[in-house]
């Protein structure tokens, strides 16, 4: 059984073959439960969460993403999320190889961003703007630039610390990066938003959106948090999430603004699948709001890892 570590799954996993994977596997037959959630309680700390992921492809294969979030290690300057990645043979359960799956979580939600963002993100976006410091959103700055002519990237952090350290990787990665200090003024004048973060209460706010904005949003994965209040997703002219059936349980920024009475379910006008199917066209207006929530589900995780077993498979 083989084990990818973080630098062989960026070595396979280019976010072509992200977004390609993402788009093919959107199109087949796959399994992918909700998630189970459960509270782990950490002693003078917020409560932590493991979360199991599992999908799968009848007699092709198998994965199951274990994740655990522990929002108190930010204090203490280590990681709040830690996960592990395991891939089967779906036809006679042997096991095949491990990943690590901070980097599997970090590359498929960045390349689900994207790959929203493909259609609908303005085709001459070049301000991006980030608002969180960690793992995922650094690789979205990647994947964004892959798909748009990205010429400026801000990055907001609650720790002003964490954002200059953040840009400052950016700028050793290529990009025009600098740590934001003023985060409404930076949403204002930006074209893309990212927000990849713990939070519990709204970080970005709906009257700092201008027209033709993209609002991505990465964190807020259960019910009780989130990244924006409820104008913004009131104020978005296009809603898309990655599942519909997911967003609506765990989705904090949908779940919180339909329960709010700002919006409906019948807000939400398609999730990824529609694109990869042909069933939603996406933007179609430069001035148009368009907002993609992230909740993540269990496909993306299997799309990412099968993508990188297949292409050392095949020896590429």
């Amino acid at each position: 059984m083989r084990y990818f570590d973080a630098d062989a799954i960026r070595e396979h996993l280019t976010w072509p073959r992200m977004l390609a994977a993402l788009d093919a596997m959107l199109r087949d037959e796959v399994a992918a439960p909700l998630r189970t959630h459960h509270a782990i309680d950490v002693p003078g700390e917020p409560a932590a969460s493991l979360l199991l992921m599992p999908a799968w492809r009848t007699a092709r294969r198998l994965g199951v993403k274990l994740v655990t979030v522990f929002p108190g290690n930010a204090q203490r300057g280590r990681n709040a999320v830690g996960a592990i990645y395991a891939l089967f043979d779906a036809a006679n359960g042997a096991p095949l190889a491990l990943f690590d799956g901070e980097e599997i979580t970090a590359r498929r939600t960045a390349g689900a961003s994207a790959y929203a963002a493909h259609r609908l993100a303005r085709a001459d976006a070049r301000h991006h703007v980030i608002v969180g410091s960690g793992r995922i959103a650094l690789q979205l700055a990647d994947a964004y630039r892959s798909i748009r002519p990205i010429a400026r990237v801000s990055v907001w952090s609650r720790t002003a610390a964490h954002a200059r350290s953040a840009a400052e990787q950016l700028q050793r990665d290529g990009f025009d990066a600098t740590a934001a200090a003023d985060l409404e003024r930076a949403v204002r004048d930006a074209d893309i938003v990212s927000c990849a973060t713990l939070s519990t209460e709204p970080i970005v706010h709906g009257d700092w959106l201008s027209p033709g904005v993209h609002l991505d949003l990465v964190g807020a994965f259960r019910a009780d948090m989130r990244e924006t209040d409820d104008a913004a997703v009131k104020r978005a002219d296009l809603v898309v999430v990655d599942r519909r059936e997911s967003a609506l349980r765990e989705g904090g920024d949908i779940v919180q603004a339909i329960k709010a009475g700002a919006v409906t379910e019948a807000a939400i006008a398609a999730e990824l699948a529609d694109f990869s199917r042909g069933a939603h066209a996406g933007r179609t207006s430069v001035t148009q709001i368009t907002l993609f929530k992230s909740v993540g589900f269990a496909l993306e995780d299997l799309a990412a890892a099968e993508a990188v077993y297949d292409a050392v498979a095949r020896g590429v």
